[in-house]
């Protein structure tokens, strides 16, 4: 094997140095990237559990409330009773008529106490959250989610109005519950098409993903074991349409719904992943009580 010249082995140890200082500058960067992509998945999971956690603890407080608003109207119910009947009973037995009033005193007494819970427990959340969010600042929840992974879309049909805060604030949790739960069951990459659509009173919100799809890519299968996991039939999607899907983020999200005239529906697309749709009659003027068109006061 014929002696390579010295100029020869200069160039190869040039070479060899080279592709060294490169390797090595290929390494930190990967390492460099490495690091900030572990500080943005950390930084993903933490504004995700901060998301998570005020969704939990306003729904652990929204039951509350309820509980103790059904029980005073439960109450107020039987006070109206014993009021009827103290009041039929005054003119034949004085002495039922002061028992009874007796009891509606004890009564309303309790029914009180419990409403005072209920507003204690409305002004700790008030004071905790500080100005709630409104429809406005969706802008803001939809960065905080593109920034966690979700590539999300959003669409709007008719003109958009004003509403009252209260209406503001549950269609804003909606959305907040159900983004949420794209990113938690689709992961990094799930996309999500948010479409808001305004009538002369009403709106419909419908928030569609492609999580189930898209976990399953996450998932790197071979492309038979991809196809097996995404492949549906009939029975599938029939399944869809008669299941009921219920969580306690659904239920805290129809509860929501419900309290403004509204109905909320969750089902899943075979192959492809969930859907939530809010639909809200007459938000516009829903006062969240009793349906009031307060247009007309």
């Amino acid at each position: 094997m014929p002696s390579l010249p010295p100029i020869a082995w200069l160039a190869i140890a040039c070479g060899l140095l080279g592709a060294a200082v490169a390797l090595l500058v290929l390494g930190r960067v990967a390492a460099r990237r490495l690091r900030a992509e572990r500080r943005r998945n950390a930084e993903r999971d933490r504004e995700l559990a901060r998301l998570r956690l005020a969704v939990a603890d306003q729904g652990g407080r929204l039951r509350i409330i309820r509980e103790l608003h059904d029980v005073a109207v439960h109450r107020v119910s039987g006070i109206v009773a014993q009021a009827d009947g103290a009041r039929y009973a005054g003119g034949t037995d004085p002495s039922a008529a002061v028992r009874a009033a007796h009891t509606i005193a004890e009564t309303g007494r309790t029914t009180l106490a419990d409403m005072r819970r209920v507003m204690t427990l409305v002004r700790e959340s008030e004071a905790e959250a500080g100005p709630q969010p409104r429809l406005t600042t969706t802008r803001e929840l939809f960065k905080t989610m593109r920034d966690a992974g979700l590539h999300v879309v959003v669409v709007e049909h008719g003109e958009a109005y004003d509403l009252n805060s209260g209406a503001e604030l549950a269609v804003y949790r909606i959305l907040q519950e159900a983004l949420s739960n794209s990113l938690k069951h689709g992961g990094d990459g799930t996309e999500v098409q948010v479409v808001f659509s305004w009538t002369a009173v009403g709106l419909a919100v419908q928030i569609d993903d492609n999580g189930f799809r898209n976990a399953v890519l996450l998932r790197g299968l071979s492309p038979d074991d991809t196809a097996a996991e995404l492949a549906y039939g009939v029975e599938d999607d029939l399944r869809s349409l008669t299941q009921v899907l219920a969580g306690p983020g659904i239920q805290e999200m129809r509860a929501r719904t419900e309290l403004f005239g509204g109905t909320l529906t969750a089902t899943e697309t075979p192959g492809v992943g969930f859907s939530i749709s809010a639909t809200f009659p007459s938000i516009r003027f829903h006062n969240g009580v009793h349906g009031v068109d307060l247009s007309r006061r």
